[in-house]
């Protein structure tokens, strides 16, 4: 046990707890040297199980939900948390497809000879062990345990007390598929109690075992992953992404986007949580845009201009630009062009995705150029942020770091790389 451990755990949960880092670093050793084949086998199987036990998945979310009614929690909360066929199912495709996707472990970035003779490669190589921490979303189990294998990373996961029986579902299909393909159980555990403690531990107590921590939820969690962690954490606090109508931006197809970016699912981190519109175009864009909002049960903040077009729009407070609300609310404003926009982007957002609807391309690129968030668009929804929609499968989360990993954190953001050196004799003088 690592010497800075908290003396205030339970002596039991810190046992298990070592435990579930002891069994982690043991597989992480044999998934470094997994084949292509053992690791896609172990994919396939996932899927396969995912499908066969729909019915215990559905059954174990509808206790998950049943609890999380009980507690009264939102309705946003409550989608989240929710699992269906439909969901069921782009959880096995989403398996599939990382499955499909190349190998990036013991890939060669880049290689060169030196003067002296030496060949030197830049090689792919895994993180080893990666912590997880999440809230209500069950998926999140399923895709975290997936890209961790196909990275040749070991995993060690927390999900949220709400998805607790959901989560515990999911993993054993996890399980299954692994152990059928030969691979160590241990590739993917789930930590087996919902006592805060044990995340408490996770954090600062186990750099023995632990090499990264991903934490993937609200605000809260992030923030205390990022004060109390030990270990490098990717991570992104918040999504306060905008959407920006431009003036050249085609009515109908801003009124689309606008509408889908807040309200396809709210509660996202790619949820669109404020709406700029350029003034050149406020007296033709802003009142059709607002009032699909409105229309759609989507509560609208603006500031003076944007009030005046619907008699439903409530007064933007200074804090509504700051909020990610996760919800059917969205905050808008109307901005002197694109300039402003990215000034007002650069004041409040959080560097996580932002969209620009316009039919002028020089607009475009200034604005793809200037906005410094990690994922930027041109004439498309905020909620295509998503490692499934970028062709990776799936994704633990979307990073809003400036360093390692930035954008959605997928299989080649979990790895990191070695220097292989060849040489044929030399000598340094």
């Amino acid at each position: 046990m690592n010497a800075a451990a908290d003396q205030t755990i339970p002596a039991d949960l810190a046992a298990i707890m070592n435990r579930l880092g002891q069994h982690a670093a043991a597989a992480a050793s044999v998934l470094a040297l997994a084949t292509t084949g053992q690791k896609n086998d172990a994919l396939t199987r996932i899927a396969g199980s995912l499908r066969a036990r729909r019915v215990e998945l559905l059954a174990a979310n509808a206790r998950d939900l049943e609890a999380a009614r009980a507690k009264g929690l939102s309705g946003a909360m409550l989608d989240r948390l929710a699992l269906d066929e439909n969901r069921i199912e782009a959880m096995a495709r989403g398996v599939d497809e990382i499955a499909e996707l190349p190998d990036p472990i013991g890939a060669t970035i880049a290689q060169w000879t030196r003067p002296n003779g030496l060949d030197i490669a830049r090689v792919r190589v895994p993180l080893g062990v990666i912590g997880i921490i999440y809230e209500s979303r069950p998926n999140v189990t399923c895709d975290a345990g997936s890209l961790c294998l196909k990275s040749g990373n070991a995993a060690i996961l927390r999900g949220g007390s709400e998805s607790v029986h959901s989560s515990r579902a999911i993993h054993a299909c996890l399980v299954e598929g692994i152990v059928a393909a030969g691979l160590p159980a241990a590739s993917i555990q789930l930590v087996p109690t919902t006592d805060r403690a044990a995340v408490g531990y996770l954090l600062s107590s186990m750099t023995d075992y632990v090499d990264v921590i991903v934490p993937r939820g609200g605000k809260s969690l992030v923030a205390r992953v990022q004060a109390e962690a030990r270990v490098p954490v990717i991570g992104h606090l918040e999504g306060i992404c905008h959407v920006y109508v431009d003036r050249d931006a085609d009515l109908a197809m801003a009124r689309a986007i606008v509408t889908n970016a807040k309200l396809r699912r709210t509660g996202v981190c790619g949820s669109a949580e404020t709406l700029l519109v350029d003034a050149a175009c406020a007296a033709t864009h802003l009142a059709p845009i607002v009032k699909d909002l409105l229309d759609a049960g989507c509560e609208v903040r603006g500031d003076g201009a944007v009030q005046a077009v619907d008699a439903r729009v409530k007064a933007a407070a200074e804090q509504d630009w700051h909020t990610e609300y996760l919800d059917a609310i969205i905050s808008a404003r109307v901005v002197d062009g694109v300039d402003a926009a990215v000034a007002h982007i650069g004041q409040y957002g959080s560097a996580h995705t932002e969209s620009i609807i316009t039919g002028n391309a020089a607009t475009a690129q200034r604005f793809l150029d200037r906005v410094d968030s990690a994922i930027v668009l041109h004439n498309a929804s905020t909620q295509f942020a998503d490692g499934g929609e970028f062709g990776m499968g799936a994704e633990i989360g979307i990073s809003t770091d400036r360093f390692h990993a930035r954008g959605p954190v997928g299989v080649e953001q979990l790895t990191s790389y070695k220097y292989v050196v060849r040489g044929s004799g030399q000598t340094r003088p």
